[in-house]
């Protein structure tokens, strides 16, 4: 009750006892789960429903002139117009430097196919250990497809021993030290962890040892407050069906500061 934003509870439709389990000889089967989560799949928003049906009912009645003609006002020819400016209010942009498309993983190879330039004396990628499969799939692949070995090219810091978390000196100091290193790829928020990276001074690290420095949002966008054109990050890439509750197969985010 404390809570300011205990309201928007009521926005979303969360899954009851008896539409989890299936289970009549459970209690309270129509009592409301605790729904924890959202870091994996944002609950249903309860104006979603009625959104997606105004959108079969766009596509029934208009056929293909609703790219352009839409009886709800969302064309869809110029649909990722609509969300250019909520998009960058969430991560601290400018709309020019926004866009929503594809899919987080297919971003990142987007990202590092134009950002990733490895020459003899910079060819290494530093990600967190423990980064998210899809993250380290992608970066290896590009490694391969340069011709590098990732046991040489993917580098990865670690938390010390003992600890769950990195420290952020540590990350700094090992951007500082390993001349190699060409491109910066950490978490917004590590999904293991949960830990809040701070991206700006990472970010500055990394631009001052001649490093590109590129975030995955995954879990941060919509979670934690995020700054990215003051920050200097050159690219971020984020999902949309986690904390900003878009459903499963929800269309991805992208942000490439203005700099560029």
């Amino acid at each position: 009750k404390e809570d300011k934003f205990s309201k928007f509870r009521e926005e979303f439709v969360i899954p009851t006892r008896r539409s989890l389990l299936n289970d009549d000889q459970a209690t309270a089967l129509d009592e409301e789960c605790t729904y924890l989560c959202g870091n994996s799949l944002g609950l249903m928003p309860k104006r979603a429903r009625q959104l997606v049906n105004e959108e079969f009912d766009a596509w029934g009645r208009r056929g293909v002139e609703g790219h352009w003609s839409h009886p709800y006002n969302r064309p869809w020819a110029t649909i990722d117009e609509l969300v250019k400016e909520p998009l960058a209010r969430l991560v601290g942009a400018k709309p020019i430097e926004v866009t929503a498309m594809n899919t987080l993983t297919s971003n990142l190879h987007i990202m590092l196919v134009s950002f990733y330039r490895p020459t003899e004396e910079k060819f290494k990628i530093l990600i967190e250990k423990k980064a998210f499969p899809s993250d380290h799939y992608a970066v290896s692949s590009h490694l391969h497809s340069r011709g590098i070995d990732p046991n040489v090219g993917l580098l990865t810091v670690a938390p010390r021993p003992g600890e769950q978390t990195l420290r952020t000196e540590d990350i700094i100091d090992l951007i500082k030290k390993d001349k190699q290193i060409a491109v910066v790829m950490l978490a917004g928020v590590q999904y293991y962890t949960g830990q809040f990276f701070e991206i700006e001074k990472i970010t500055k690290a990394g631009h001052e040892a001649g490093c590109i420095v590129g975030w995955d949002l995954a879990h941060a966008v919509g979670n934690v407050p995020l700054k990215l054109h003051d920050w200097g990050v050159d690219f971020a890439c984020w999902c949309s069906y986690k904390y900003l509750n878009s459903g499963a197969g929800g269309i991805a985010g992208l942000f490439v500061h203005e700099k560029y």
